[in-house]
């Protein structure tokens, strides 16, 4: 390649003849008037070499005719294949695509303010939660449809009350709402019913408080969100390698420091700037956040039962005992669990991640204490006995006498009811 590139300059630039080339480049005559003479640079090329695909080749046209999804397995059982299935493999991904409809998608493009998609990833990586014990909890992950900005926050569960706390948390920190949220079938969210799809009561109240709509794609289509599918993978190759974490709360503090420092700092491929750019024109777009706080997390109401616990997703929280038998109110958000009774703030624990704990308030612990010890004493006196009572025995004969009528009386009515 270089002595054609060379020959050709001499006699093109220089106007060197054949003989004054073959003398300067030490190639054959020949071989120059070959490299004057062609239109293009010299290429190795070899005649094809017959295979054994060639001779089954017609056959395995005809089944991926009829099935263009055929297994290769089957169709090397079916042609008499006796070479390597990962070689057969190699050709039929020439051949299949000659029989396989086209499955075109399109590029979206998204308006400001328009989207937002949203997602659970479950980071692969252990995190102490407590008690011993370490677990994978997911990760909201809320990924801008015109800006790419994006959101993320670990979550104790994914149950209901802790996906919509954990919405509500992140539009906070954004400070608008968008106008759209995508969603698949996460079952605290909805799921497809009768080939529609239906939010949870408890989602479609959460939407109508925002004003926003809900959309909940298809079942087994990942590319309708596929940008939030990206976000995940961005995650997991550039936020977790060589982290450690000492828990939830050390996860979700390293991880809105990276996504504040980082990713949305960085300079993204598909859009030509950072997403902090277009940031404000997509936070121009959107909704501001409503003015009646939606309703999220945990709440339910018990009756306080003596041994003065209340359960709250799997763990038991201590309860003041001077609340015993009354009913109160619990609730929680991703942080805190905090009991009322008629207004009162009786309990207050921080929320525990990890699973069948009993979290005691060393307060309520000792005021039990003080009221067992109060209970056993009352219980514990002694009656006063009553002075003893002189009882007179009496005759049973005097008691005949007192009750029975006298013999008079009895022979009269005898003689009344003869007569």
């Amino acid at each position: 390649m270089e002595d054609w590139a060379e020959i050709r300059r001499l006699h093109r630039s220089e106007g060197l003849g054949i003989k004054a080339i073959v003398r300067r480049t030490g190639v054959s005559r020949n071989a120059v008037r070959r490299a004057l003479a062609s239109a293009g640079p010299p290429r190795y090329t070899r005649p094809p070499v017959p295979t054994a695909f060639d001779a089954v080749e017609p056959r395995v046209r005809e089944l991926l005719r009829a099935d263009p999804r055929m297994p290769a397995t089957v169709i090397a059982e079916r042609v008499g294949w006796t070479q390597s299935v990962r070689q057969l493999r190699t050709y039929l991904a020439v051949l299949r695509p000659l029989f396989l409809p086209p499955d075109p998608v399109s590029r979206t493009t998204y308006l400001p303010g328009e989207l937002a998609q949203c997602d659970l990833w479950f980071p692969p990586v252990d995190v102490p939660l407590g008690a011993g014990q370490v677990g994978r909890p997911p990760v909201l992950v809320m990924a801008c449809g015109y800006s790419r900005v994006l959101a993320a926050v670990m979550l104790p569960s994914r149950q209901g009350p802790d996906l919509l706390a954990g919405h509500w948390l992140l539009l906070q920190r954004l400070g608008v709402v968008p106008r759209v949220l995508v969603w698949d079938n996460e079952s605290a969210v909805g799921s497809w019913n009768a080939g529609r799809p239906k939010l949870t009561r408890e989602f479609a109240a959460f939407a109508g408080t925002l004003g926003i709509t809900v959309v909940q794609c298809r079942p087994a289509d990942p590319e309708a969100k596929g940008l939030v599918e990206r976000a995940n993978g961005y995650l997991e190759t550039s936020f977790l390698p060589g982290r450690t974490f000492t828990g939830p709360a050390d996860f979700n503090a390293q991880l809105a420091d990276w996504i504040t420092t980082r990713a949305n700092l960085r300079q993204h491929r598909t859009l030509g700037c950072r997403p902090v750019d277009r940031w404000q024109t997509d936070r121009d777009a959107m909704l501001a956040l409503p003015p009646v706080v939606p309703l999220t997390g945990w709440s339910l109401s018990t009756r306080l039962p003596r041994d003065h616990y209340v359960r709250l997703s799997c763990n038991d929280y201590s309860v003041h005992p001077s609340v015993i038998g009354r009913r109160v109110h619990v609730t929680a958000d991703l942080t805190a669990v905090r009991v009322t009774c008629d207004g009162q703030l009786v309990a207050e624990h921080e929320r525990c991640w990890a699973r069948h704990q009993s979290i005691t308030d060393s307060a309520h612990a000792q005021a039990a204490a003080r009221m067992r010890a109060t209970h056993s004493s009352i219980t514990r006196t002694p009656r006063t006995v009553p002075a003893a009572v002189a009882v007179v025995t009496r005759p049973l004969a005097d008691y005949d006498t007192a009750l029975l009528p006298s013999p008079g009386i009895v022979d009269a009515a005898v003689e009344g009811r003869v007569a």
